[in-house]
């Protein structure tokens, strides 16, 4: 059976640009090999496209390093798009540039302006409710203006922590279908995954919670065997992509689509 929090139709990408070695990171572990990043990324286009998904792929944006990771300027839900108000000042300009293809796809898009904060990294929608956690990207601010833009469509937003020195909630967790979620312990032991079935990422793998349940497949970070047994005892399609070169940004699987239902 199909969900809207784990199936769709569409998904847009962007392309990495020259810039995106100057990409933010919290940790520096030495540029991102450009190749090496782009041939991952036609993989990862590649995967989405198996499960039958129609892909958008946009132009590199030079003048944002970070823009491949579109993920963080926008949340897609059913009934429309909420454009966010991304916590690094470097990134605010993506989502202009992000809003017209969004708007060829929705009726309904609506924005939350600085100074508040907010990026969908930090959001998992998981059909029943909106989990926001609050991190060094998203304030009290942010999640107040995301709680009021989705009040008529019916989603209840609830407010969670992010452990310290997580970049982004979904950092730690995943969506595998509408009961379900991957995540870290660090992340789980607030309790804020109470109602749900967890599965834990195996410990010495936690970079491998950020992963992605796109229709019939979950799209997982390589390198990580594991991880990849744990999602396929659970009955599930595992299909790995290459991510070590994003991950010198902090960057996971969710970060580089935006996926999605149109509804014009």
């Amino acid at each position: 059976m199909t969900h809207p929090a784990t199936h769709f139709t569409h998904a847009v990408t962007r392309r990495p640009g020259q810039s995106v070695t100057g990409g933010l990171r919290a940790v520096d572990t030495g540029a991102p090999d450009l190749g090496r990043m782009l041939r991952d990324h036609d993989d990862y286009v590649a995967a989405l496209r198996e499960t039958g998904a129609e892909v958008i792929v946009l132009d590199p944006l030079e003048a944002f390093p970070d823009a491949l990771f579109v993920e963080d300027t926008a949340l897609c839900l059913p009934e429309g798009v909420v454009l966010m108000a991304p916590g690094a000042p470097s990134r605010l300009g993506e989502v202009a540039q992000m809003a017209p293809t969004l708007r060829a796809l929705f009726a309904d898009l609506r924005r939350i302006d600085p100074p508040a904060r907010i990026e969908a990294g930090d959001i998992l929608w998981t059909g029943r409710e909106v989990l926001v956690g609050r991190s060094a990207r998203t304030d009290a601010a942010g999640v107040a203006a995301l709680r009021a833009a989705l009040a008529d469509w019916g989603h209840p937003v609830r407010e969670v922590e992010t452990p310290p020195g997580v970049l982004h909630f979904k950092t730690d967790c995943a969506l595998i279908d509408p009961e379900t979620v991957l995540a870290t312990r660090r992340l789980a032991a607030s309790g804020c995954f109470a109602g749900y079935r967890v599965l834990f990422v195996p410990e010495g793998e936690e970079a491998a919670a950020n992963v992605i349940r796109f229709n019939d497949a979950v799209i997982v970070p390589a390198g990580f065997p594991r991880t990849e047994d744990l999602i396929a005892a659970a009955g599930l399609r595992v299909r790995a992509v290459g991510n070590a070169e994003c991950a010198r940004l902090d960057g996971g699987m969710s970060c580089l689509s935006l996926r999605l239902n149109p509804r014009c």
